[in-house]
């Protein structure tokens, strides 16, 4: 054997190591990755594919949203990471497991609220933080829900019924249950979209208050159809093609530092670049003249 052999066996073996070391910590900063995925349904019709072939990984502590036209699959993509759907092909990884099912770790908020009517604010939550949290004792519960009720200034509405409250009221409830269980991946479903302009701007602002709390370690994805709420909001904007079969159109990245201001942003060059380069990705026409 050469003594330049010899000598070659030790690099090889750090070189190794460190690219081990390197592919872990990859790993281990996504929160999501999602492989080639495509979700096939059987319909009277024949088997009508909502999505395809779509790849996509979210970082730790991301927040990013899915932007398109109806019927682009953004919310069956969603479903696909919320463990509602089941792919078929490819796999979803969340949290370093593949999902194959619903789980504590990954929160959702949908448009319609999804409150029990029969339930006051502060049960509906508890109920949640009790289903989900069986290693918590009572008190650390009940701590849990006043935390998180606090954060969303509805404490003092604690006792009333979801059909006593707003619609501003009954997203906050929600969002604020979702926190509750303390989800390491919380998935937004269009859950501004029903709000009037005001309301919506400001569950903004309440929804990014939460996750400084949680010092910005939570990841959010969300489905929407704002260009302006998916810009405020987002690191990233991920441009559905249209459907059926829809693919990834392309992710723009938006690079406006945080905390953001929404009276500031909307004057900043990066926003109206940014605003513009979405309009023309999901506008086609712009003028009855087109």
């Amino acid at each position: 054997m050469s003594a330049s052999t010899i000598e070659s066996k030790p690099t090889d073996s750090i070189n190794t190591i460190a690219d081990q070391i390197l592919e872990q910590a990859v790993v281990s900063d996504k929160s999501i990755d999602v492989k080639n995925v495509s979700v096939s349904f059987k319909t009277a019709k024949g088997v009508y594919t909502a999505v395809k072939d779509i790849s996509l990984s979210v970082k730790k502590g991301e927040i990013i949203t899915l932007i398109g036209h109806s019927g682009c699959g953004k919310s069956t993509l969603m479903g696909t990471i919320s463990g509602m759907v089941q792919p078929t092909g490819g796999e979803v990884i969340a949290n370093g497991k593949k999902v194959n099912a619903p789980g504590p770790d990954r929160g959702i908020v949908f448009q319609n609220y999804s409150l029990l009517p029969w339930l006051t604010v502060y049960k509906n939550i508890y109920v949640a933080v009790d289903s989900a949290l069986k290693d918590k004792s009572a008190a650390e519960k009940v701590a849990l829900v006043e935390t998180n009720l606090k954060m969303v200034n509805l404490w003092e509405h604690k006792d009333k019924l979801p059909g006593q409250l707003s619609g501003g009221m009954k997203q906050r409830v929600a969002i604020a249950r979702a926190f509750s269980i303390n989800p390491k991946i919380l998935l937004l479903d269009e859950p501004f979209g029903a709000l009037d302009a005001l309301t919506k701007s400001s569950m903004h602002v309440e929804l990014l208050k939460l996750w400084n709390l949680d010092n910005r370690e939570k990841t959010i994805v969300m489905v929407t159809h704002d260009i302006e709420e998916a810009i405020f909001l987002s690191d990233r904007v991920v441009v559905m093609n249209n459907g059926p079969a829809a693919t990834i159109k392309e992710i723009v990245d938006v690079p406006l530092p945080r905390p953001r201001n929404k009276k500031d942003i909307v004057h900043d060059p990066a926003y109206m670049t940014i605003h513009d380069k979405l309009l023309n990705l999901l506008i086609d026409k712009f003028s009855i003249n087109d």
